[in-house]
C-alpha cells in the first residue's frame, strides 16, 4: 500500500522562502517513499489546522508542516484529537523566525530543503501535546509553551520584523520596555505536588527547552515524559524583574526565591481575589489561545515526530 505524505506550507513564513523550495522538498519526500503532494495555507482562518484534519482522516500516513511556530501549531492541532488509528506522523519545516519547536527537536533552522532531509534518516520520536481546556468549553492544544501573566506578551509581542532584525535582542529589549508598566494576577495553581495561591507577574507552562530563542529557561526538558515544566514567576520590582531576566538566559533562576518551579501532569490555573472576573487570556505557541479558568493536561508521546 502507497504511503502518502502532505506538505503543508504557509507561504509568506519567514522571508517567503517556501514557495520555491516546495519541489525539492516534495522530491525529498518521495525519495522517502512517500507519495507527495502540497497544500499552499491561505488568510482564512485555521486553513493548515482544517488541511490536517481533513488529510489525516482520509488515511494520510505523514503530514509536513512548513512554517513558523504558529503553523505547526495549527497542523498539531489539527490531528492531536483524533483517535491513535488516525493520526500520521509529523515532520517539520522551520520557515518562521523564531523556530524553537524546531529548535528543541534538532531541526535545521537556516536551510528547509536540509529540514526536509532530516525524514531521510528515519529517525522518530513519539512526543508529547499539551491540551489547554478552557472554561467557555474549548479545547486547543500546544507543543511548546503555554504563558500567561503580564510578562506573557514577551512570548509574543515582538514583531516579526523585529525579530527577523535584532534576533534575541528583541526580547530584551521588549522585556525592558515593559517593566514601568507590569501588572500583577492573583491566581490558584493547583498541579501534581501542590497549590499555590497568591500574585504572579508570569506563569510558563513549558514542554521544550527552548522559549522565544533562548534554550536554558526550562532547563530540564523531556519531550516524552509526560510532564509540563511549571514557571511561576512571584511579583517583584523592575531591577528584581531585570536580574530574573539575566539569570534565565544562563539557567541559573529555578533556585531564585522569587519562582517556583516544578515538573507537573497536569495544571489547573483560576482567577481569585480582585482578578476573578478579569479577561486574561492564555498564549499557546505564540498565539492568542483562550480565557481563564483553563486546565492543561499533558498527552504523553501523542504524535511521532521526524527528529534531527
Amino acid at each position: 500500500m502507497t504511503k502518502r505524505a502532505r506538505l503543508i506550507y504557509n507561504p509568506v513564513s519567514g522571508h517567503e522562502q517556501m514557495p520555491k523550495n516546495v519541489s525539492d522538498i516534495l522530491d525529498i519526500l518521495e525519495q522517502a517513499g512517500y507519495e507527495a503532494s502540497a497544500f499552499r495555507t491561505t488568510p482564512a482562518p485555521l486553513s493548515a489546522q482544517n488541511e490536517a484534519t481533513r488529510v489525516a482522516k482520509d488515511g494520510f500516513s505523514l503530514v509536513v508542516a512548513a512554517g513558523g511556530d504558529g503553523t505547526i501549531n495549527e497542523v498539531v492541532s489539527g490531528i492531536a484529537f483524533l483517535p491513535k488509528e488516525e493520526r500520521p506522523r509529523m515532520a517539520i519545516i522551520p520557515a518562521g523566525t523564531t523556530n524553537d519547536y524546531a529548535r528543541a527537536l534538532k531541526i535545521p533552522r537556516d536551510d528547509v530543503v536540509a529540514a526536509a532531509k532530516v525524514i531521510l534518516k528515519d529517525k522518530v520520536q513519539k512526543m508529547d501535546v499539551g491540551r489547554a481546556d478552557f472554561g467557555d468549553g474549548s479545547q486547543k492544544y500546544f507543543v511548546n509553551i503555554a504563558a500567561a501573566g503580564s510578562l506573557a506578551e514577551l512570548t509574543y509581542g515582538v514583531s516579526s520584523d523585529v525579530k527577523s532584525a535584532l534576533g534575541y535582542a528583541a526580547y530584551l529589549i521588549k522585556g525592558a520596555e515593559m517593566l514601568p508598566n507590569l501588572s500583577e494576577c492573583e491566581m490558584r495553581l493547583t498541579f501534581d505536588k501542590g497549590v499555590y495561591e497568591g500574585k504572579l507577574s508570569l506563569l510558563l507552562l513549558g514542554m521544550t527547552n527552548s522559549i522565544g530563542g533562548f534554550e536554558k529557561i526550562m532547563p530540564n526538558a523531556e519531550l516524552s515524559d509526560g510532564l509540563f515544566q511549571l514557571i511561576v514567576v512571584k511579583p517583584s520590582d523592575p531591577g528584581n524583574l531585570l536580574r530574573l531576566m539575566a539569570l534565565a538566559l544562563n539557567g541559573k533562576h529555578v533556585d531564585d526565591p522569587n519562582i517556583i518551579y516544578t515538573k507537573t501532569t497536569s495544571l489547573k490555573a483560576e482567577l481569585i481575589g480582585h482578578n476573578r472576573d478579569d479577561k486574561l487570556s492564555v498564549n499557546l505557541d505564540g498565539e492568542e489561545g483562550g480565557m481563564f479558568p483553563v486546565t492543561f493536561e499533558n498527552l504523553r508521546e501523542r504524535i511521532e515526530f521526524y527528529v534531527g
